[in-house]
């Protein structure tokens, strides 16, 4: 077949057309080239026959960390309840997320480039694929913020102790919500219910029991605590790492003061020793057990703040004057005491008057 000229162009490129079918097309073009149509009128015939060629995909620009990502939209809006999915699906246009001077959308502040691309392989393939180097923790605080699963169906890397250790979170935050609404909020509730502003709470096991004496109990205020019993919660605050996130989620409620770890709790009298003069002192048994201590206090800066003016100084004003009466011979002042340090000082001792012995 001969090639025509440069002025039949609506021909050529149909002859040079990549992506058209050789078959098809060219025998077309025979057909036409000894029609009686010729110009434009060959030229509408061509266009007839041709299927316009699909549009290209539109593109978006990305900028992470400073790095650009060139990304078709499609891949997320196949997951729309992601992040993403939402910024770029049919609402696009009501998003809060708005182009730069460029074109350009300035996404994921704080998150670096090696973890985007681990999260635009999530969207193509969907598998979150942890390469060698690259944190996991950084990736799951990534997928926490765009809103991806994190999982272990849907996270792959070597490091397995890392990815437990990010799922063993995800499960001790589930278990202790629990917890807390069964368990730590009724011992809150019943300590707020009589004028308390904090909580002291010991965990014992269901095996634990508790038997102090009633005339010398344990000198160590164990008197005031909320207790506990729940081996679940027990071997729960086992680990240090539980203990942790149940410290960050007590936090998010709103509560303050916040410390959980272990202490030694009396729970039997083991022995009673008997002291010269008739006292007795009571050994106890002390088992190492979790407890929680917080505060829901408003005015904890005030609580503590005294206001100096408004307290009424009762003493000496001139100390020169009390010692110059002494040496006259008069008789020395007492100096008063303000009511404040008889508030906070400490308590008086008291002598013993010495008795005359007894006949019998």
């Amino acid at each position: 077949m001969r090639r025509t000229s440069q002025n039949s162009r609506p021909f050529e490129e149909i002859q040079g057309a990549p992506f058209l079918d050789r078959g098809g097309i060219l025998q077309e073009g025979r057909q036409l080239e000894g029609s009686r149509f010729s110009g434009p009128e060959m030229s509408e015939q061509l266009e007839s026959r041709v299927d316009p060629a699909p549009p290209p995909s539109e593109r978006v620009t990305l900028v992470v960390d400073g790095t650009h990502f060139v990304v078709d939209p499609a891949v997320f809006t196949a997951h729309p309840d992601t992040m993403l999915g939402r910024m770029f699906g049919p609402g696009r246009q009501h998003n809060f997320t708005r182009p730069n001077g460029k074109g350009e959308f300035e996404i994921a502040e704080g998150i670096g480039a090696s973890i985007f691309r681990v999260v635009l392989d999530f969207y193509r393939t969907g598998v979150l694929r942890c390469p060698d180097g690259v944190s996991v923790a950084e990736l799951r605080e990534a997928c926490d913020y765009l809103c991806i699963n994190f999982d272990y169906s849907t996270v792959k890397c070597r490091d397995l102790s890392a990815l437990l250790h990010e799922l063993s979170n995800d499960g001790a935050r589930k278990q202790f919500e629990g917890f807390l609404e069964e368990l730590v909020v009724p011992a809150m509730v019943a300590s707020a219910q009589e004028g308390e502003r904090e909580c002291h709470i010991v965990v014992l096991t269901d095996d634990d029991t508790v038997d102090w004496d009633q005339e010398h109990p344990p000198p160590m205020g164990e008197e005031y605590s909320q207790i506990l019993y729940s081996t679940k919660l027990y071997r729960f605050f086992k680990y240090i790492e539980n203990r942790d996130v149940a410290k960050a989620l007590l936090k998010e409620r709103g509560l303050k003061n916040i410390r959980i770890g272990i202490e030694g709790y009396p729970t039997c009298k083991e022995k009673v020793k008997r002291r010269p003069g008739g006292k007795s002192e009571v050994i106890y048994n002390y088992v190492q057990r979790p407890f929680i201590q917080l505060s829901w206090e408003k005015e904890e800066g005030k609580s503590r703040h005294v206001d100096f003016q408004c307290v009424r100084s009762k003493s000496v004003p001139n100390l020169a004057a009390m010692a110059e009466g002494a040496s006259r011979g008069g008789a020395t002042p007492t100096p008063q005491v303000d009511e404040l340090d008889r508030l906070n000082g400490p308590a008086p001792r008291l002598l013993a008057t010495p008795q005359a012995p007894s006949d019998s």
